[in-house]
């Protein structure tokens, strides 16, 4: 039985609203004590403000779960613009990484890129700790990943066919083909190449049918050699910009104090995903219809979702972002810890899609 003062027909005193209104909000004055105590620690100091954005707080309520729209990457309907970039393979970890990955994948509606499946190339030892199919289904991008190195050594001995064997045991969509060349140059086992990439990624055209994604490492890409890969009908190119896992450095890491010392500098050379996604709006444009590839996956430095839906809405093409580390770390526990990292970057994109203007 209701007993406010509404019920009984008499009009409320100012009292008597207030504490009715602070009985539906039990937290009402612990939140107004922490606005105190937080106020001062919460204010934004000089240069630090986010100026990428015009935010526009009059003309959307908040986001509705599900409200980003799905869209086709790669042949495939996605429902967010996420993209699970390719990082761990041949490692104890790798089924717990890939196998909670490709679930969240599977809920959230996000493509993902395997790393590298060299070990798969001759044996099955490894195949269950990378064949994910079943869990991420048939209606999200699923690419196995192999470097330049290998299909170089596979063009001469004329073993494509394995690459070809590799993808049907994994039921994946295409192949992500890593160019690695300061990797190579600094990991005590790397290989060398005999032939400049981009000739060898030509050859692997020619010979392959299936989807083709070409990314870097780490250190991204400078203006040629991405408008070399515009003009291949490529499915995608993968930033993997300089900025977040860079496996030069990775390998330096490896390495002893010497060759630190002597290439740690090498590291730093790059391209971040900014610089890329300008060099990338203007080889478009002047390319025109000689583009041939026109999907972009915008990776390295991604620290958050603002991060990727700055640089993918800046693109004049379509494209999502990856993140690696970010998932790595989460992916290694329980599925429960990635599922609630993941939920959370989708929110943040349905609430920048509502409330944020790119400038």
């Amino acid at each position: 039985m209701k007993t406010t003062v509404q019920t009984m027909g008499m009009q409320p005193t100012d009292k008597q609203l207030r504490e009715e209104l602070e009985a539906k909000d039990m937290n009402a004055v612990a939140r107004k004590r922490d606005h105190i105590e937080l106020a001062f620690q919460s204010q934004i100091a000089n240069g630090t403000l986010d100026e990428r954005f015009y935010y526009e707080p009059l003309l959307s309520g908040h986001p509705k779960r599900g409200s980003l729209s799905e869209f086709e990457f790669l042949g495939k309907t996605m429902r967010v613009p996420m993209w699970v970039s390719s990082m761990t393979g041949g490692t104890q970890l790798a089924h717990t990484i890939n196998h909670n990955l490709a679930k969240a994948c599977r809920e959230f509606g996000m493509g993902m890129g395997l790393g590298s499946c060299r070990s798969l190339l001759y044996t099955d030892d490894t195949l269950e700790d990378f064949s994910v199919r079943r869990l991420i289904g048939d209606d999200l991008p699923l690419y196995a990943n192999l470097g330049i190195a290998q299909l170089e050594q596979l063009l001469d001995n004329n073993q494509i066919y394995v690459v070809n064997d590799m993808l049907d045991k994994l039921a994946a969509d295409g192949l992500i083909v890593h160019v690695n060349p300061l990797q190579e140059w600094l990991q005590p086992e790397g290989d060398r190449f005999k032939y400049p990439p981009i000739e060898t990624i030509k050859r692997f055209l020619d010979n392959f049918d299936k989807p083709i994604v070409v990314k870097e490492v780490g250190q991204g890409m400078g203006y040629a050699s991405l408008k070399a890969l515009f003009q291949l009908p490529l499915a995608a190119i993968d930033f993997a910009a300089n900025g977040g896992t860079n496996f030069a450095k990775v390998e330096l890491l490896r390495s002893d104090e010497k060759k630190q010392q002597i290439y740690g500098q090498l590291a730093n050379v790059g391209h971040s995903a900014g610089e890329m996604v300008n060099m990338s709006n203007r080889i478009l444009e002047e390319l025109g219809d000689k583009a041939l590839c026109k999907q972009i996956i915008v990776s390295g430095g991604v620290k958050n979702f603002l991060d990727g839906y700055y640089l993918i809405n800046k693109l004049s093409c379509q494209a999502i972002y990856g993140q690696a580390s970010a998932f790595l770390r989460y992916a290694r526990e329980d599925y429960e810890t990635l599922q609630e990292y993941v939920d959370a970057q989708v929110q943040g994109l349905e609430l920048a899609n509502s409330l944020l203007a790119i400038k």
